[in-house]
């Protein structure tokens, strides 16, 4: 199943996407798309719907975040190894974890703010990982059986925030407008190889970023048990689990987000997303 959540900011209702593409109303069967109704048996109930008996959305209304009330947005750093390159960083001998405040999420279509001051705002393509049932030490062997789906995430940066201004990342990956996520959340059960995924993203129509998931140093399995270890993950908690090369920090010279860009990425089966990039406003 493809599950969306439509409406102004705040006010988004559940759907989900049929075969042919329509958006589908599900106001009447949940009351939205969160904690409780990414559970295994919840989800087991939703499968059984006929979406042709769904009422269908009318118009092309805006597309939110598709997880409502995400805990933790938890975040992989460097874990491609030709990324880690291009950014002149060591392959990590183990994931590289970090928090982006939950507050940075958003719609996938939503425009991206350039933080106050900012001149080094950058683009990062990543696979998301949405969390189904409490995990909690669990094995690489049972860990997928703790994801609910997958998602497109774009963990835009502010590279002098994150890396020139003290030792932590995370000053750098929480800005508001910093977390476009969706536009779906697809279902496990819909994703045949989690590790073989093309993704990609484009700046001005201009491509990017060209990898796929198979190149992860840390695959999915290894992340969800990895971070298991050191928090419990919760239902609706996300994972957005690192970028492929292809970042404008490893440009020569470095090209960074300005006022007007558009840029538009997304992952195979997964969906895309488009986002205006707009000044800071208060």
């Amino acid at each position: 199943m493809k599950l969306v959540r439509y409406g102004q900011p705040g006010r988004e209702k559940p759907g989900l996407v049929d075969a042919d593409g329509r958006l589908r109303d599900l106001t009447a069967v949940v009351p939205d798309i969160g904690a409780a109704q990414l559970a295994p048996a919840a989800l087991a109930r939703l499968r059984r719907l006929d979406p042709a008996k769904l009422p269908a959305v009318r118009g092309k209304p805006r597309i939110g975040c598709p997880v409502a009330g995400v805990g933790k947005l938890v975040a992989i750093g460097l874990n491609y190894a030709d990324h880690a390159a291009e950014a002149g960083a060591p392959i990590p001998k183990e994931p590289i974890v970090f928090l982006k405040a939950t507050s940075c999420i958003q719609g996938p279509d939503d425009p991206v703010m350039l933080p106050k001051g900012s001149t080094k705002t950058d683009w990062e393509v990543e696979l998301g990982v949405v969390i189904g049932t409490r995990a909690r030490y669990v094995t690489k062997k049972d860990a997928l059986s703790h994801v609910a789906g997958y998602c497109v995430v774009n963990d835009v940066s502010e590279r002098e925030y994150q890396l020139e201004r003290g030792p932590q990342w995370d000053k750098g990956k929480g800005c508001d407008t910093f977390g476009p996520i969706g536009p779906w959340l697809v279902t496990a059960d819909e994703v045949a190889n989690v590790q073989r995924l093309p993704m990609w993203l484009e700046v001005n129509g201009q491509r990017m970023q060209s990898g796929n998931t198979r190149t992860m140093i840390f695959g999915v399995a290894e992340l969800v048990s990895y971070v298991s270890r050191f928090m419990t993950l919760l239902p609706g908690d996300v994972i957005t689990t690192g970028t492929p090369p292809g970042v404008g920090m490893g440009m020569k010279p470095p090209r960074y987000l300005k006022k007007g860009d558009v840029v538009t990425l997304g992952i195979e089966g997964l969906g895309e997303q488009r986002q205006e990039v707009v000044a800071f406003r208060a």
